[in-house]
């Protein structure tokens, strides 16, 4: 996946705000087995960090290095707790098989997977060719499958187990502007339902994180302008810009036993956006 040189300025400072400390706690969750792709920047930073708070063994992939050993040294000197980071790019089917497999039997199991790795370069319907098509589905929904299937096969081991796949609220309110990450993003949420309702049997839970927009490093770097901002905030119920901090609550909910009834689900957190 080809880098802008500028990536190496999205580090998400996640403790700066000093919110993410505040967060709920899950006593079920300390120690928890949890494995996060995309942990590394972005709404993945913030995951990684809220994990760890909680006391879970974190281990995540991510395709940038720099910025996620750095992620990785803040959270020690937070939380006691270093996370796992192995490079990798999920496009890599191999590659990223055989990173969960390390990481599971390195924590001796698994109970948590966060589905989390995303690209969503802009394009459009006129100019996109079939490998950039290729690409995006292989980058926002076939490593989602994958990671799935070998999560449940050491989940089953435990008899339980939680999946949260995020999606997007792009879906939802049909945004222009990239169709294909759109189309991988829909199939979110089939994907979730479908597997929520095999894998039901074997104690293991399947939902469906949706984000608004949060204001991610990458997002304000790119995309956040003042006339962007205020036409989402108009559109939003709530008045203020979601941030990562107010993301992570719901996957800890959804990792956690406090959600252990729910099961096929989609979670929206976009401040009520229509």
């Amino acid at each position: 996946m080809a880098q802008n040189p500028q990536q190496s300025d999205d580090f998400d400072r996640v403790f700066a705000s000093g919110e993410l400390e505040k967060i709920t706690r899950y006593p079920d969750l300390e120690g928890k087995r949890v494995f996060i792709t995309g942990g590394g920047s972005g709404i993945g930073a913030y995951l990684t960090a809220a994990f760890s708070l909680q006391g879970a063994q974190v281990s995540f992939v991510s395709l940038r290095e720099a910025p996620a050993q750095k992620l990785c040294d803040q959270v020690a000197q937070h939380t006691g707790l270093r996370p796992h980071f192995s490079a990798c790019d999920i496009r890599d089917l191999s590659a990223l098989e055989a990173v969960i497999a390390e990481s599971v039997d390195a924590m001796g199991g698994l109970d948590v997977l966060v589905n989390n790795a995303a690209r969503d370069t802009r394009h459009d319907i006129d100019s996109l060719t079939p490998e950039q098509w290729d690409d995006s589905l292989n980058t926002n929904l076939r490593p989602q499958f994958f990671a799935m299937q070998w999560a449940a096969r050491a989940m089953e081991k435990a008899g339980s187990g939680s999946i949260v796949n995020l999606g997007s609220n792009s879906a939802n309110l049909a945004l222009t502007g990239y169709p294909a990450y759109v189309t991988a993003k829909t199939a979110i949420v089939g994907l979730t339902r479908a597997a929520a309702r095999e894998l039901g049997e074997k104690g293991i839970r399947v939902n469906a994180l949706i984000p608004g927009w949060v204001m991610t490093e990458r997002q304000k770097r790119l995309w956040v302008t003042e006339e962007a901002l205020a036409e989402c905030l108009q559109e939003q119920s709530l008045k203020f810009a979601i941030q990562g901090e107010d993301l992570v609550e719901s996957a800890l909910f959804l990792a956690s036993r406090a959600s252990r009834a729910i099961t096929g689900q989609q979670l929206i957190v976009d401040g009520g956006r229509v």
